[in-house]
């Protein structure tokens, strides 16, 4: 089983180039099937759920070719099959695109459903509701969503809550449906509105996408393109903590800075220096941390995606700082990891983190709850005393592209390592 070997106390310098965002390209491959036409698409990150998606729509008579390691060409022309069930599709959250766009495409759609990190209820309540406002008829049985229609009807929808997941899907149906749809209360977050981006370059007319109100007129078909997906600022962010964790001086590159605002803001205000240029966010870390208060809530404020890595921040700062989770409710589970290494956090509530900081980390064997928790807790081992393994690490593998060889190149000492005889070479090569 593949682990982290890391050796901390390297403080972590020099530049990293951030790839495209997942949480924008999974949307984007669903959407990108709905035209008979070819499709290009660039920026897209190598990492696990971009695999599944792509083998699973191979599966259905999609034609995928990888061109290379960031470009793939996509061509819906031929799908036999609007049944999504494939095993790996159970283990993300991206399969449930598929009925958005083959709603809209096909007038119906059966995925199986969703699976992703364990961090909390993440019902699909609000999809369907889009779905049944659009006219369809959705039911769940045998593990799959079935969603049907003869005719899909442009609505006017206000979601109960922001969901991202929900704003998306209900988007791609409404593109192809008749009439105008209205999307009220909807996410604002970019990968939203990289989506209705690519969408509009595909022939569709979505307005509004990064406000609140998303107006979509439907229209008769959708033709190829070629696009670009933006940066992942969630992996940009998970840098940035990581220079603010390491003491160190660190440039990601490839990002858009407005997308990082509340990221640089919480940065600022626990003593770190930020540099802003056009395509790129330096981070310099000269000072002791303070302490703060943080909640998470939807874009643009504090990500929940970057609750962990500032948590870890927080957990190493002077005083006492409260880290409230107002979006998923199980989110902490990386905290009795953390305890592990030293640091002095208390979960109350399941949604509140009470962290008094210590004066550092020391190495520990831990375990990789979910994706961002398992970022969260490298970053710790790399400010830890001592060596740390890392296990579970798939979850990373999901979401971050060559994140140990990116961090080795920024003087990290971390390997993969998968046998008790390579933990035991890079305990002697690191002393």
């Amino acid at each position: 089983m593949e682990q982290y070997a890391i050796k901390g106390g390297n403080p972590l310098v020099g530049d990293v180039e951030i790839a495209g965002a997942k949480n924008a390209a999974l949307p984007i491959f669903a959407a990108a099937a709905m035209t008979d036409e070819t499709v290009y698409i660039d920026n897209i990150p190598d990492v696990r759920d971009i695999d599944v998606m792509l083998d699973a729509m191979r599966s259905i008579g999609v034609v995928v070719k990888r061109i290379s390691r960031h470009r793939v060409m996509i061509n819906g022309g031929n799908i036999h099959n609007v049944t999504v069930e494939s095993d790996g599709c159970k283990k993300i959250r991206g399969s449930y695109y598929f009925l958005g766009a083959f709603l809209g495409k096909y007038k119906g759609a059966e995925v199986v459903l969703p699976g992703g990190c364990d961090i909390g209820s993440r019902g699909i309540d609000q999809h369907l509701k889009g779905f049944r406002a659009l006219g369809a008829e959705v039911i769940i049985e045998h593990g799959l969503v079935k969603a049907r229609t003869k005719c899909l009807r442009g609505s006017h929808i206000y979601m109960d809550k922001v969901s991202v997941g929900a704003t998306i899907n209900v988007m791609l149906a409404a593109t192809l449906a008749e009439g105008m749809t209205i999307i009220e209360n909807c996410a604002k977050e970019p990968h939203v509105v990289d989506v209705a981006n690519f969408l509009n370059s595909c022939g569709a007319n979505i307005k509004g996408a990064g406000t609140d109100v998303i107006r979509i007129r439907g229209v008769e078909r959708l033709h190829g393109t070629e696009y670009a997906i933006i940066p992942d600022q969630i992996e940009a962010g998970t840098f940035m903590f990581a220079a603010a964790v390491t003491k160190g001086d660190v440039t990601v590159k490839n990002v858009i800075p407005k997308h990082l605002e509340s990221v640089t803001a919480k940065l600022l205000e626990i003593g770190c220096e930020v540099e802003e240029a056009d395509d790129c966010i330096r981070v310099v870390a000269a000072k002791p941390l303070a302490h703060t208060q943080v909640r998470t809530l939807p874009y643009p404020g504090f990500p929940t995606d970057m609750q962990p890595q500032m948590t870890v921040a927080l957990a190493l700062a002077k005083g006492t700082s409260i880290v409230t989770e107002s979006v998923f409710e199980n989110r902490f589970k990386y905290v009795d990891e953390l305890v592990r290494m030293g640091g002095d956090v208390k979960v109350e509530g399941g949604d509140t983190a009470i962290i008094d900081g210590v004066e550092k980390y020391t190495g520990a064997s831990i375990t990789v709850p979910d994706l961002r928790g398992g970022a969260a807790l490298v970053i710790a081992a790399l400010a830890a005393e001592g060596c740390s393994i890392v296990d579970n690490i798939k979850y990373i593998q999901r979401g971050y592209e060559d994140f140990h060889i990116k961090l080795q190149n920024l003087g990290a000492q971390i390997e993969m390592v998968e046998t008790d005889k390579d933990v035991q070479k890079f305990r002697l090569k690191v002393g």
